[in-house]
């Protein structure tokens, strides 16, 4: 099957060059002239539009794939779910909760997958850690710990924990397996009036555990990990290395040190973005329910819209 892509620019032409791998590049939907020349010139042959509404009418198409702006994802995304198109949406699915239950209403009742980029979930390294989880390699999880900072670009619009936090967001969710009951964020404005460059979010599930994500736009060097701490041992993940350690260790009953030595039980990165491709046209041929879910989605959308709310509660 063909993929059609509605916005080619900083993410989306990505997506135009892992569906061209994949051979399953259907018409490409793209406002800009000059990007659209430098498709042209790039895949001779591509099928190039100007706007979005030569997809939505074009009843050859049955799945695309949404890399706009994210405020207009829920515009663009609607029509094309009305319009009998499976759609896959770039993260974050919306700005706002309500405009992300709208999308899973609308696929709902019209019978179509909605499937949302969080890319990090297709990462084998985190399909590894969920299955030592669910194995109980480490125990009862007891904290999980991410951080995802950089000298990176400043927004001035959203701040760094929408910019950055989402991908760690939806892992969480999807590590711990349930929805947080308690959602809390800090964070600080450097640079310019209510855009946090760095946050610290902490959420608590019903289950007993607790999270910790860090974000910064502002920091010295890349730091990309996550720790997952359970009664019998610990997982670390380093994202720049691609590498997922277990670490025998732990506290026991009588609050002594255990210490088994360490096993890098993960080493290697899949290509995540072909695999998220890859799983989405599954899911389009079979009618299975993606793994990253417009009910996904919402739920990060719902964590992001609490914290901001913390950081700027209505008067």
């Amino acid at each position: 099957m063909n993929v059609a892509v509605v916005g080619a620019g900083a993410w989306g032409k990505n997506l135009v060059s892992t569906l061209t791998k994949l051979g399953s590049l259907g018409p490409v939907a793209e406002a800009s002239q000059g990007l659209r020349d430098k498709l042209a010139e790039t895949y001779p042959g591509i099928e190039l539009r100007p706007d979005y509404a030569g997809v939505l009418n074009d009843p050859a198409v049955t799945a695309v794939a949404v890399a706009t702006p994210a405020h207009t994802h829920h515009a663009i995304a609607k029509a094309l779910l009305e319009a009998g198109k499976d759609v896959f949406v770039e993260k974050p699915m919306t700005l706002v909760a309500s405009e992300s239950e709208d999308l899973v209403a609308t696929a709902a009742k019209h019978g179509r997958i909605l499937m949302v980029g969080h890319l990090l979930m297709y990462q084998p390294a985190i399909h590894k850690i969920k299955e030592l989880i669910g194995q109980g390699a480490i125990g009862k999880v007891f904290t999980i710990h991410q951080q995802r900072s950089k000298l990176g670009r400043a927004r001035a619009v959203e701040n760094v924990l929408w910019s950055f936090g989402v991908h760690d967001v939806a892992v969480l969710l999807d590590l711990v397996g349930e929805k947080p009951c308690d959602v809390q964020v800090s964070g600080h404005c450097g640079l310019q009036a209510g855009i946090e460059d760095d946050v610290y979010l902490h959420l608590t599930f019903p289950g007993g555990v607790k999270a910790h994500l860090h974000n910064s736009w502002l920091w010295p060097d890349v730091a990309r990990w996550l720790i997952v701490i359970g009664s019998e041992g610990m997982l670390v993940y380093s994202e720049t290395g691609q590498k997922v350690t277990l670490h025998r260790k732990k506290i026991d009953a009588a609050l002594a040190n255990v210490d088994q030595g360490e096993e890098v039980v993960f080493n290697g990165s899949g290509e995540p973005l072909i695999l998220e491709m890859k799983h989405f046209m599954e899911c389009c041929q079979t009618r299975a329910t993606p793994r990253s879910d417009g009910e996904n989605g919402l739920s990060v959308v719902r964590v992001l819209e609490q914290a901001e709310m913390l950081f700027r509660p209505a008067s």
